[in-house]
């Protein structure tokens, strides 16, 4: 609506009104809603499938908008009347067939990758929940857009007295676009990461209660360490203490084992990542760390998490005869940690690596540990980026174990995109498995063209893991995983929909939701695979193996649900 003022044209703020809606977006959204009802990578929790149903439907909604205001500028003929009324009621009605009988089939979808995991089926969609989600979300995103329009509208009025109408619409859109992201980014962003920062800052700081400083002197946080228990923060402290012993692990074996030992250096034991990586090296010298058969230089998760079913597996092959050290650079979680100060992790994680390696290469090579670099999730993304490939050329170390890369690591990206033809996607072999090799839940593990150098890494992954396969470019193209043939634990069901199942992965990478073994839940008995065959320890049978694995396996099934 425009208003005349002084001769001239103005954009009339206008009011929102919630009772005129675009036939086309309700169409194309109402279509949306129905294929977000359709099986992703992992099963779905009731508010997961409320919000992507949620986004998809408003995403239909304003991609139909936007192609009826398309079609309307570029004047192209529209139905009127009766014709368009009637076109209208037919399309209304098929989409809302359709959204009734994909949300009667969305039950067994779901179940088709619950059974493919293990667990158990769910019953019932609970369709009005879902549907009154996707409506709040809806109203939500038109309140925004209404609000935007009116911002919009009174911004390009500011300038319309001395710019011509078109220009004056380009510099209010743009005015209002620079507005609400600084509110959004600027505002609303900055003060929810500080907020988190501020909680998990606290977290970290919490003395637990179950825990105390061991008396071992040659363990970090013990009187005689060089980090004091306090300086080890909540992760490290649990890190320190919780692992398998020597007594347990020769318990097991039938035979006598060592201690492991474990160098944590939490986020306010130095101000630098650089202090910090000398006070790790400083501790790991003075524990003996380098008289170790293996030193694992493992890269946290955006917490200082370290897996304990990698940690423990590696422990437990080694005989006790084994060394850790990683440095915290953070205490947020993973998604904020990466948003945060997704630079620092790298920045931490490099400074370690090169106070290690530096020490390590100068030992005689009969005289120094194997080394491996171990990392989870943005930890294996970190570790990745710790070292160029140049600065190990002449003296490389020996491998690493990197579990649930995120799609944006550098190596796996391109070992993945080079990989051998007739290779899946999900488990690709690249250049015969000469140097790196991809491992899942059975697979991975042999038929290589090439025999294993010297120097390996490890990528071990599952197909339904989302941390590692979401792909921006879902949005509009089929990823490659998706194609035949599927993964293990991939839903036969699972189909490929421009913007849907974009927005399904997302779901997926934020919600989580399979168990361990699947997903991004890696087991400890598939970290046993993947560190025999990185590792390749002595003395180790397939008999011995498969009870190790049980082993742990018993242990999960044992522990409280959390």
């Amino acid at each position: 609506m425009q208003r005349l003022h002084h001769g001239r044209r103005y954009l009339s703020p206008g009011r929102l009104n919630l009772g005129h809606f675009s036939s086309v977006g309700l169409v194309l959204g109402t279509l949306f809603f129905a294929l977000s009802l359709t099986p992703s990578l992992v099963p779905r929790p009731l508010l997961a499938q409320g919000v992507v149903s949620g986004l998809c439907f408003s995403a239909g909604y304003a991609i139909g908008v936007s192609l009826g205001g398309l079609w309307h500028y570029l004047r192209l003929p529209e139905p009127r009347g009766i014709a368009r009324r009637a076109i209208t009621a037919i399309a209304a009605l098929t989409c809302t067939l359709l959204a009734a009988l994909f949300l009667w089939q969305a039950s067994g979808w779901q179940n088709s990758i619950r059974l493919l995991m293990g667990m158990e089926p769910a019953h019932g969609t609970r369709g009005i929940s879902i549907a009154a989600i996707t409506l709040a979300l809806f109203a939500g995103f038109t309140l925004l857009a209404g609000a935007f329009r009116r911002t919009y509208r009174l911004l390009a009025n500011r300038v319309f007295s001395f710019l011509p109408r078109r220009l004056a619409v380009v510099v209010g859109s743009i005015a209002a676009l620079a507005l609400f992201w600084l509110l959004i980014e600027g505002v609303a962003l900055s003060s929810a990461l500080r907020v988190a920062d501020r909680t998990y800052a606290q977290l970290d700081d919490f003395m637990q209660d179950d825990l105390a400083p061991p008396d071992d002197l040659g363990r970090a946080g013990s009187e005689a360490s060089l980090i004091s228990w306090e300086a080890l923060g909540s992760r490290g402290r649990r890190f320190v203490t919780q692992g398998p012993s020597g007594e347990q692990i020769g318990a097991f074996l039938g035979e006598p084992a060592i201690d492991p030992l474990r160098v944590y250096v939490g986020l306010n034991a130095a101000d630098t990542p650089q202090q910090r990586a000398e006070l790790a090296l400083a501790e790991l010298v003075r524990a003996g760390g380098f008289e170790r058969s293996i030193l694992v230089l493992a890269t946290p998760t955006g917490r200082g998490w370290i897996d304990p079913g990698a940690q423990n597996t590696i422990e437990y092959l080694a005989r006790g005869d084994i060394a850790t050290v990683a440095a915290q650079y953070s205490y947020l979680p993973s998604h904020l940690s990466l948003i945060a100060e997704g630079e620092y992790g790298v920045e931490s994680a490099r400074a370690l690596f090169i106070a290690i390696y530096r020490y390590w290469s100068n030992l005689a090579d009969n005289e120094r540990p194997a080394l491996y670099l171990f990392g989870l999730s943005l930890g294996a993304l970190n570790s990745d980026r710790s070292f160029d490939f140049y600065d190990i050329i002449e003296d490389p170390f020996d491998g690493a174990l990197w579990a649930g890369p995120p799609f944006r690591s550098d190596t796996w990206r391109s070992a993945t995109a080079g990989r051998d033809p007739g290779s899946p996607a999900w488990l690709p072999t690249f250049r015969g498995g000469s140097v790196i090799r991809f491992m899942n839940q059975r697979d991975g593990y042999a038929g290589y063209p090439r025999d294993w150098g010297d120097f390996r890494i490890v990528f071990l992954q599952y197909a339904s893991d989302p941390i590692v396969f979401f792909d921006p470019a879902a949005f509009w193209r089929e990823p490659a995983w998706m194609r035949s043939p599927r993964g293990p634990d991939v839903s036969p069901a699972l189909r490929w929909y421009p913007v849907v199942t974009m927005l399904q992965l997302l779901a997926d990478l934020a919600t989580g939701g399979a168990p361990p073994g699947h997903g991004h839940e890696l087991a400890a008995e598939h970290y046993i695979d993947a560190w025999r065959a990185l590792v390749e320890p002595d003395g180790w049978s397939d008999e011995e193996i498969e009870r190790l694995k049980r082993l742990f396996i018993d242990a999960r099934q044992m522990a409280p649900d959390t």
